[in-house]
């Protein structure tokens, strides 16, 4: 799930000699970070391509973790929400080296990314909108297109899902905003798990630093009490950086299918007038195609160039926010997945909120991303040919934004 291949490019991890064990080798949290900074500096092309880069580094390289241990750890973070990339940088973390370890591989693969964004942030404000601008609103139109199409051809695979993703983009499109987006991924699972059957067999956790019962269950418990909880202190407090920190949190909580369904969650309640436009908001989100590491370092950028409080301390608010649910999920789920990957009914629930996920980006696809990009012949001419080169090319996602963007600044 998240970005929709996970699945597909979990089961190629297999395809090289396995190692059987499940032990995981231990270390410290400094070895973490600077591995994990490295895989920051250089990880471009979206989550299923991090995955591949990881297993490259951390496997094959540096024998941390064995293959079905790896392939394991992938396995459980397509089933929790969140960037499924960063989560299992997390969760290799923590078995390495406990909860510091966690903090240092999330550290290391996010900082550079977050960075670029927060100085993207900075340059956008002071040189305004151009046509440079609109190419990379437009090369954001190519790569959520590409990301539909692939989910779409790994998660729906049969009618009943296909069926059920054309209806979940429907609702989403009458229903917009963030309860409209719980609906269609609580609808999904139900639906999962009263008609679906899909077949599977359970897996096997990897040992290292786990967690133990009492400390997992009270990360699950602080992960819903902040859920529920942010809305009712925002509300109450009127406090700007809780309500920026509510937003993201629940944005991070509520993302099934990867960065790119953070769009419209966010683009609901910080998206404005008076606030972050829509033009600032794409162009951001254009920009992040273009950086390596995780899209949700997308938050720093929001978090700087929002609404007080902005600047450094919103990009670390929001940046933190949206990160600290897969944090908790990751804490709090590991000890307990291989009860949960041998539950059928747990497998049928997931693949019906795959599904909606895919009417989700459908839905999202059309607006705000194309509606507001696509105003001119040329810039649907650009769109056409910038997914040509992402999706028939395999041009990498970054060359494909830089491209967008310079073919806007000479033509729109």
């Amino acid at each position: 799930m998240h970005d929709g291949l996970g699945r597909a490019n979990a089961a190629a991890m297999t395809d090289a000699p396995t190692n059987a064990a499940t032990e995981l080798n231990q270390g410290t949290a400094r070895e973490i970070f600077a591995a994990f900074l490295k895989l920051g500096l250089t990880s471009f092309g979206g989550p299923v391509a991090h995955l591949g880069y990881f297993r490259e580094e951390l496997v094959r390289r540096r024998q941390w973790l064995g293959e079905d241990a790896y392939a394991n750890l992938v396995a459980l973070c397509q089933f929790l929400p969140g960037p499924a990339s960063s989560q299992v940088g997390m969760a290799i973390g923590l078995m390495r080296a406990g909860p510091m370890g966690m903090a240092a591989a999330w550290l290391g693969f996010t900082l550079p990314s977050a960075l670029l964004m927060l100085a993207f942030a900075y340059g956008a404000s002071s040189i305004g909108m151009g046509g440079w601008l609109d190419g990379l609103k437009i090369a954001a139109v190519a790569v959520v297109a590409d990301a539909v199409i692939g989910m779409a051809r790994n998660l729906c695979p049969d009618r009943a899902r296909k069926t059920l993703a054309l209806a979940a983009a429907a609702f989403a499109a009458s229903v917009p905003g963030a309860w409209g987006q719980i609906a269609v991924i609580a609808g999904g699972g139900l639906v999962g798990l009263a008609l679906l059957r899909i077949e599977g067999k359970a897996t096997q956790t990897p040992r290292g630093h786990l967690p133990g019962r009492s400390a997992s269950l009270t990360a699950l418990i602080v992960f819903v009490l902040l859920l529920a909880g942010l809305p009712l202190l925002a509300s109450a407090t009127g406090n700007a950086g809780i309500g920026l920190f509510d937003t993201l949190y629940r944005a991070g909580s509520l993302v099934f299918g990867g960065g790119h369904v953070v769009l419209p969650l966010i683009e609901a309640e910080l998206v404005h007038p008076g606030g972050l436009t829509r033009e600032a908001f794409l162009a951001g989100y254009g920009a992040a195609q273009a950086v390596p590491g995780p899209l949700f370092s997308f938050a720093a950028y929001v978090g700087a160039i929002g609404p007080a409080p902005n600047g450094v301390v919103g990009a670390g608010i929001a940046l933190v926010a949206a990160f600290l649910p897969s944090a908790l999920l990751v804490y709090g789920a590991l000890r307990f997945w291989t009860r949960l990957a041998g539950d059928g009914r747990i497998r049928n629930a997931m693949a019906g909120i795959n599904a909606a996920v895919v009417g989700l980006l459908g839905a999202a696809f059309w607006d705000p991303v194309v509606t507001s990009s696509i105003t001119s012949g040329r810039a649907l001419a650009l769109a056409l040919l910038a997914y040509a080169a992402l999706a028939l090319w395999r041009v990498p996602a970054w060359a494909v934004v830089v491209g967008a963007a310079l073919a806007g600044a000479a033509l729109l």
